[in-house]
């Protein structure tokens, strides 16, 4: 990553556990992180960072994927949580490359099964409007703004590497519950019905 994702990941840690610091503490100092920083609007959508955040692990849930992948869908957003830099910048046709952010983020407390699909649900988008006949269709307004500055959907060789590759499925998975994830009207548990998921997905978790 480059200087400034290195910067930006040590201004984000700030106040947060170490790594071995126990899992409840760890997994509280998160989602105290999520409760305190997702109340803005999720870009243009009608929903809030943390609306969106805890509609995706529902929907993860509800499909019975396993801890990590409900994880990651909880936190695959922190990077535009987390960047200081990320506010306003889609607005200014700037990709801040909030995938990449912010699984170098949580990779200080979780593995691959947690960071790869985080990393890779905007490739997945990507992936699905070149593969997918009338997926384009179902963005929304915002994903198809988004979708441009991230580089428009792949090219069939771009599909068929990213098809190939660990973890594939898992973004698939996760970037499905990302675009459904945006409903006004959806009831979601609370934040803290997440929380032993989270402890057991850390890297420190027995």
């Amino acid at each position: 990553m480059s200087n400034a994702g290195e910067r930006t990941h040590s201004h984000a840690a700030a106040g947060m556990p170490d790594e071995d610091e126990s899992p409840s503490a760890i997994a509280d100092a998160l989602l105290s992180q999520l409760e305190a920083l997702g109340g803005s609007r999720y870009g243009g959508e009608a929903v809030s960072q943390l609306d969106h955040a805890l509609q995706c692990a529902t929907l993860a849930r509800s499909a019975g994927a396993e801890d990590a992948l409900i994880a990651a869908a909880l936190l695959h957003d922190i990077g535009h949580l987390v960047n200081p830099k990320d506010e306003g910048a889609a607005a200014a046709g700037i990709d801040a490359a909030h995938e990449t952010i912010g699984a170098t983020y949580l990779s200080r407390w979780f593995g691959p099964a947690v960071t790869a699909p985080v990393a890779q649900h905007v490739a997945a988008k990507r992936y699905l409007c070149q593969a997918e006949p009338g997926y384009f269709q179902t963005l929304s307004e915002e994903s198809v703004r988004s979708l441009a500055l991230q580089g428009g959907p792949f090219t069939a060789e771009e599909a068929e590497a990213f098809l190939a590759g660990p973890h594939a499925k898992a973004a698939l998975a996760l970037r499905r519950w990302d675009e459904a994830a945006k409903d006004p009207a959806m009831e979601t548990p609370p934040l803290r019905d997440f929380e032993a998921v989270i402890e057991r997905t850390l890297r420190t978790a027995p």
